[in-house]
């Protein structure tokens, strides 16, 4: 399994971006994935995650009402969209991925991409 990610980059203060996973692998539906954020100096966080139908989604409160999260398990991809951007969301933005039909935020993940860099100026 590979994850890269894209669609990182630098926004002003209530701007958006689109990141992108792109899933290679056998049985792409079959993994819950998620994107994990880990600022200069802090713990990663899991701010959001998607069951493999697509059907369950979590987010952390820091970003809920901002950030979606969604998947195509047609193109392999998972997205999360990411509006009204505050400087503390500056990170780096991992994907990452576990094969779970049951995958709750408490789980771990076992693949993981390279991470996209997210800088939000004030």
């Amino acid at each position: 399994v590979q994850l890269v990610e894209s669609g990182g980059g630098l926004v002003q203060a209530g701007g958006s971006l689109r990141l992108s996973c792109e899933f290679s692998g056998y049985l792409f539906s079959s993994y819950a994935v998620g994107w994990v954020r880990q600022a200069p100096g802090t713990e990663r966080e899991v701010v959001a995650g998607i069951r493999w139908s697509g059907g369950g989604t979590y987010y952390s409160d820091s970003v809920k009402g901002r950030f979606t999260v969604s998947r195509n398990n047609t193109s392999n991809r998972v997205f999360l969209q990411m509006n009204s951007l505050k400087p503390e969301d500056t990170a780096v933005y991992y994907c990452a991925a576990e094969l779970s039909l049951k995958w709750t935020p408490g789980d771990s993940f076992n693949f993981w991409g390279q991470g996209t860099h997210v800088t939000v100026e004030s």
